[in-house]
């Protein structure tokens, strides 16, 4: 991997784009960074300190707690930045369609829309992964040392990959730190019948994971093989001469792509670390942040409204519930074993949440001593459902299960949220640790996987496919790798063109694909196991 450092692929227009990426910002571009940052600092500390202010924290420890969590997730995402958003700015950058610094700026701009207009799907997709107990349990030892190794292993395996230039994958870095946890929780209690990974949901991860570097290496090529037979316009296929920028529609295009590509990996990427900072703030600050508190009043009305609609479909199923249903459920939700009365405990926890909200009249009425059972029932029982509804356990009339699944969506809008504050925390993070290290992989992407300058189509190919696939898997609530798809995709230009490749770039390159799940998950699993020690 070293020679990925020492490998200089392009002549001379090379050196001056390398003074370009070597530049430093003036003194009013890092003006107007620290305001930037110091204002989303500011918003940041002012809507934590506003959600904090009715809350009764007996020990000054969790403070202290949170502050260090926060510090080790928000690192991920700094780190994250290394990958992921250096990738939208190479082809603008070796295109010269954008001077670097302003490219990643405006990169950094795009994250930022896109993480604050996310969804949190794939949030909540990546969390669909963690062992069930872990997560009713965040807020103990075992659910703590669940979150740290997480973090610090796939900070670990980023800041390796980084160092050698590797476009490493974020994603699989984070799915592969998930995968460890939850092997070493079912090794470290065999007898308690503790769970590992929902493997369903582990195989629909990472099939998208694995397919989408192929999909952007043959939809890539295929793009330009099309463009070319297409768009009769030779500048397009030529690469970028005597360090000047290209003809405006040219430009136009190479913007787009870079703005398309940096708004989508906001949109997904961002949401993976927004989704373990919900975790950390339910286990340190449950009476805040375990339920929905801005929850709209139609919403609170959809919810009672659900839940009576849904009692009333389950009154009219067989069997006797448990004397303690709420354990029963958690069984079934970590087993997946379907008992005979599971359904009849599934009723029981409805009818006991509908009497919860209805008695306090909102989730932020709810005394704090009650706000994580509550969020433990609501999840439990939305698994539940979940789990039913695979094994069409449930009614099986269309409306009826159409209803129980509405039911479902109103109690995850209870318990999946992420708050506003939180996004920019992200977006931040990101955008700095694009700002720090974007060189390294930039450098990759831009000279090392080809043999060839790349021109304004193999640059604007791999940014459409890059930007159509994080879109659709997106809207799928699937976590993608941008790393793996942009790096993936200019390779397939370049094989399509005839540019040939730099095979020992590509082989170091799939060998950081190999890899990166199997070391995540041996340094995840052998951090929990230390951190469960300590604690």
């Amino acid at each position: 991997m070293a020679d990925l450092a020492t490998t200089q692929i392009l002549t001379e227009p090379a050196s001056l784009l390398d003074r370009k990426l070597q530049r430093r910002p003036g003194r009013t571009g890092r003006v107007v960074f620290l305001a930037a940052l110091a204002a989303g600092l500011s918003y940041i500390v002012v809507q934590l300190a506003r959600d904090l202010a009715p809350v009764q924290i007996a020990s000054h420890s969790a403070y202290v707690l949170l502050a260090v969590t926060l510090t080790i997730a928000l690192g991920f995402e700094f780190v994250n930045g290394f990958h992921d958003t250096a990738n939208a700015v190479a082809t603008v950058i070796y295109t010269h369609s954008l001077e670097p610094r302003l490219a990643v700026v405006w990169s950094g701009i795009c994250n930022l829309a896109g993480v604050l207009l996310s969804s949190g799907a794939v949030a909540y997709s990546v969390l669909a992964l963690l062992p069930v107990e872990l997560v009713l349990k965040v807020s103990s030892g075992s659910g703590f040392s669940m979150v740290f190794a997480l973090l610090v292993a796939a900070i670990l395996w980023n800041l390796g990959t980084w160092w050698f230039g590797l476009p490493a994958s974020s994603s699989h870095t984070l799915v592969g730190s998930i995968i460890g946890v939850g092997l070493a929780n079912q090794w470290l209690n065999p007898h308690a019948g503790a769970s590992g990974l929902d493997w369903d949901q582990a195989y629909k991860v990472l099939k998208a994971l694995l397919i989408s570097p192929i999909v952007g290496f043959v939809l890539a090529a295929a793009l330009l093989l099309v463009s070319k037979w297409s768009f009769r316009f030779p500048e397009l296929y030529e690469a970028p001469k005597d360090n000047q920028p290209p003809p405006l529609p040219i430009r136009a295009l190479m913007v787009l792509t870079c703005t398309g590509v940096s708004f989508f990996h906001g949109s997904n990427d961002g949401q993976k670390g927004m989704g373990l900072i919900m975790l950390i703030l339910i286990g340190t600050m449950p009476a805040a942040y375990a339920l929905n508190h801005g929850l709209s009043p139609a919403d609170l009305q959809q919810l009672l409204a659900a839940s009576a609609q849904a009692e009333s479909i389950l009154d009219r199923q067989p069997g006797t519930p448990a004397a303690d249903p709420r354990a029963a459920l958690g069984e079934y939700a970590r087993t997946h074993r379907l008992a005979p009365d599971t359904v009849a405990d599934l009723n029981s926890m409805v009818h006991a949440l509908d009497r919860q909200v209805r008695q306090y009249g909102s989730l932020s009425a709810l005394p704090a001593a009650e706000q994580t059972s509550v969020r433990n029932d609501m999840y439990v029982t939305s698994e539940a459902l979940r789990l039913m509804d695979k094994a069409h356990a449930l009614p099986a009339a269309s409306a009826d299960r159409a209803a129980l699944r509405r039911y479902r969506s109103s109690l995850d809008r209870s318990t999946q949220f992420i708050p506003t504050w939180v996004k920019v925390a992200v977006a931040l993070a990101l955008g700095l640790g694009t700002m720090v290290g974007w060189r390294r992989i930039v450098i990759t992407v831009g000279e090392r996987i080809g043999k060839e300058h790349l021109t304004y189509a193999q640059g604007a190919a791999a940014g459409l496919v890059a930007m159509g696939t994080i879109f659709a898997a997106d809207n799928f609530g699937l976590p993608v790798s941008t790393t793996h798809i942009l790096s993936s995709g200019v390779a397939g230009t370049m094989a399509a063109n005839g540019s040939g490749l730099h095979f020992s770039t590509v082989r170091n390159i799939a060998a950081g694909w190999i890899f990166t799940l199997p070391v995540a998950a041996l340094l995840s699993g052998v951090l929990y196991y230390l951190f469960r020690l300590i604690g």
